[in-house]
């Protein structure tokens, strides 16, 4: 059996009390203290969250965008330094190998982060990819460590973490989507105003050496404001309240983009991209689509779990990929892929709950969305 990594910060979620999981082949944190404390803290002040087993690649060289631009879906070429985008990594047929965020560091140098299972996958691919190009790629996972700070307060936490110095653009003047860089106690400090949680919050990278003196500048500085530490368990009903899809879950190979509702992430009128030909050949009129399904009561519908026809609960229409109770709206959430013919919001279907059929009601996603 393969061992499973840690973190940087290990130590300091065993010393805080933490339950552990398997995630990608990485032992992270799964909760502190209880999921709803945590889950609420996030939606009222602030979480702490260690996400170092994300993966990170650099590209860089003269046609480091070029490169991009055939290796993703997107558009990135086009990208301004300072930015970040939302983008997908496809197979020849179209399928997902991995959903990423690309951050533009300069003209010829960008910043991919991924998922951590798929970081041999979206390396290989890259690795293929990228012959050709005057480009070069690098795997920098193993020195870098990623602290998200996520919640209402998030962005009074990280000013006021000591330490932290010299942050151009500012943290009030970084916009959702970009990035900007600082230095925490001599350290290089990467900071990008992305988040998981559908709530506002800065994502910090650092070399592992100054990760863990920076978590417990972030805890002290955040304690007064309401900030916890926060582990997998509250991230994960975080995402789902706000439609966010998880690799395994809404995503896989056997899914296209268009069945996920990205398909405006892919930048079609590229002349060319990995996975082009395959999505002109694989769309097909009845291929299941992702929509939300809300029910009332206290039983929520678990993945995998048969989602049935409204009028005929015998007639199965698809398969729920997420769900929960939500603790922020108080009734049962989910995400499912369902034919084309239960998709449109206000459908009334069943979820198959453990031999009971629970009534659902097609919902437009997110289900969550924060007061800006």
């Amino acid at each position: 059996m393969t061992e499973l990594r840690t973190t940087a910060l290990h130590d300091r979620h065993e010393t805080l009390g933490a339950s552990f999981t398997d995630f990608g082949g990485w032992l992270m944190p799964v909760r502190y203290s209880s999921d709803l404390a945590e889950h609420h803290a996030v939606r009222t002040a602030a979480g702490l969250f260690d996400i170092s087993h994300m993966a990170e690649f650099g590209v860089e060289g003269p046609q480091a965008g070029a490169f991009l631009d055939y290796a993703l879906a997107g558009a990135i070429s086009p990208m301004r330094v300072g930015k970040a985008k939302y983008s997908l990594v496809l197979d020849d047929s179209g399928g997902i190998i991995d959903d990423v965020i690309v951050y533009r560091i300069t003209e010829r140098r960008f910043l991919i982060i991924a998922n951590a299972g798929n970081r041999d996958a979206v390396g290989r691919a890259f690795a293929a990819r990228i012959e050709g190009f005057d480009a070069e790629l690098d795997d920098h996972t193993d020195d870098m460590s990623l602290i998200a700070v996520q919640g209402p307060v998030a962005r009074a936490v990280v000013e006021a973490t000591a330490g932290i110095a010299d942050v151009v653009p500012s943290f009030a003047d970084l916009g959702y989507y970009a990035w900007s860089s600082g230095s925490f106690d001599d350290a290089p400090l990467f900071v990008a105003r992305t988040g998981y949680t559908g709530e506002d919050g800065f994502e910090l990278l650092i070399p592992n050496a100054a990760a863990p003196a920076l978590w417990d500048a972030l805890l002290a500085a955040g304690e007064p404001l309401g900030l916890v530490p926060a582990g997998l368990a509250a991230r994960d009903t975080l995402r789902l309240e706000a439609g966010m899809p998880l690799y395994g879950h809404e995503l896989s190979r056997d899914i296209v983009p268009a069945q996920a509702g990205l398909g405006r992430v892919v930048a079609a009128d590229k002349d060319d991209f990995v996975g082009k030909a395959g999505l002109a050949a694989v769309v097909t009129p009845d291929a299941p689509v992702l929509v939300g399904l809300t029910c009332e009561g206290r039983r929520a519908g678990r993945a995998g779990y048969a989602v049935f026809d409204g009028t005929d609960a015998d007639t199965p229409v698809g398969e729920i990929t997420s769900g929960a109770l939500s603790p922020t709206l108080g009734h049962p959430i989910a995400m499912a892929f369902v034919s084309p013919a239960a998709s449109a919001p206000g459908t009334a279907l069943f979820i198959d709950v453990r031999g009971t059929r629970i009534p659902a009601t097609v919902t437009e996603l997110p289900f969550y969305r924060r007061n800006k």
